[in-house]
């Protein structure tokens, strides 16, 4: 599906084609996108919001529809709500000193769930060091599906947030958070949704979750990197405070007094990643062209016959088997380390990630080092997963 759109496909590696099966950490960027941003750079470039020559105008333009495109994406109420930063890491912090550090205090409790990615465990952890906090982690069964009764019961009176992953970057596990947001809602407690690996792959739509941040990143949804959105309820980002200072992010400054901007702009202190901007709008703009449901739907296909193929092969063992998943397929061949079997695996032309993925909890549930992931993307074929399968039988041929 649209194949012809990605120039890096057609790559030569070690004598054979790539087979690039890395796209949870990173998806390939469609010659479209490639062209918006180098048209930018060619013809628009310039400082945004403070010019008033033609340059900086025709670069605010794009920038801004840029953050309208992200709110029609989303369904976001107002285009105020959507915060540009760096990536799902930033928004994630951001979130953490912006209303974390001003609004929760020694005794209060913090849920997480076993699936978190680092990114949605350290800061947060940070900031239980710093103010007393205690975190609280939702457990997951065999399968690496979070245990809802548990996590039911970790509410009480002190449980002052949540902050849950949408699709475990590990294993591919779809969470029920719409479910767990209404939970979380009638204790009164606020969310915070890490949507990295849920974005680029299922319809998101944040009223109907009724969430009150999402994050995610541009690289991993055929946009460049170096580019995030939070998503915040104006409610709460009207209350937050600035996560940076610096300029833009001001109304006016003295010795004696800054007043802030209003919101986004609070938030996008100095000059921002404009071009990243511009190409994660064009990248939204491809990607809703093909269809969400349409990409869903492809990429189910791919991970149900991945499944299948590799399920026969006894030395292998899958880790991560929820009954829904998006398209990752975690897994260990008995006696080789991960490490090795990437290292194959390249050779025979097939990019995957061997790894923790960012998410040593995960592996310690599963008393595993780390695993090998292949995850998939709607330009992915099953020639090519007949080409993994290929290369972890090559794996067990060099192993025994």
């Amino acid at each position: 599906m649209r194949r012809e759109d990605f120039p890096i496909l057609d790559l030569m590696v070690h004598g054979k084609q790539l087979v690039y099966l890395d796209n949870a950490a990173s998806s390939q960027m469609p010659q479209q996108v490639i062209d918006r941003l180098v048209h930018y750079q060619n013809f628009e470039h310039a400082n945004i919001h403070r010019g008033v020559h033609y340059l900086s105008d025709m670069a605010t333009t794009a920038y801004e529809g840029a953050r309208e495109k992200v709110r029609k994406f989303l369904n976001a109420k107002e285009s105020r709500e959507i915060v540009f930063t760096k990536g799902t890491t930033e928004a994630i912090n951001l979130v953490m000193h912006g209303y974390g550090r001003k609004f929760l205090k020694e005794g209060d409790e913090i849920i997480l769930s076993g699936l978190e990615h680092h990114a949605n465990i350290v800061p947060w952890q940070m900031l239980a060091q710093e103010k007393g906090i205690r975190i609280r982690v939702i457990p997951m069964n065999d399968d690496g599906e979070l245990l809802q009764e548990e996590f039911a019961k970790l509410f009480n009176a002190n449980t002052k947030l949540l902050a849950l992953t949408h699709v475990s970057n590990a294993l591919g596990t779809v969470n029920p958070v719409k479910e767990m947001i209404a939970h979380a809602h009638r204790m009164n407690v606020p969310v915070l949704i890490d949507g990295a690996q849920a974005a680029p792959h299922h319809r998101v739509d944040v009223q109907d979750l009724d969430c009150d941040f999402y994050a995610f990143s541009g690289h991993k949804m055929c946009g460049p990197t170096g580019i995030g959105i939070l998503y915040g309820k104006a409610e709460f980002l009207e209350k937050m405070q600035p996560y940076q200072g610096g300029g833009d992010m001001i109304l006016s400054v003295s010795f004696e007094k800054t007043e802030y901007n209003v919101i986004p702009y609070k938030f996008e202190a100095g000059t921002p990643p404009i071009a990243a901007a511009i190409g994660l709008g064009a990248a939204i703009d491809y990607l809703s062209e093909i269809g969400l449901d349409v990409i869903e739907a492809k990429e189910k296909e791919l991970l149900d016959y991945a499944t299948e193929k590799v399920k026969k092969l006894p030395y292998v063992r899958i880790i991560g088997t929820a009954k829904k998943k998006a398209a990752v397929l975690s897994f260990e061949i008995e006696g080789v380390h991960p490490h090795d079997v990437g290292t194959i695996l390249d050779t025979e032309g097939v990019a995957i990630r061997t790894g923790h993925h960012c998410a040593q909890p995960v592996m310690q549930r599963f008393c595993v080092p780390a695993t090998a992931r292949a995850s998939f993307a709607f330009y992915n074929t099953l020639e090519e997963v007949d080409k993994l399968v290929a290369a972890i039988e090559k794996v067990q041929e060099v192993f025994g």
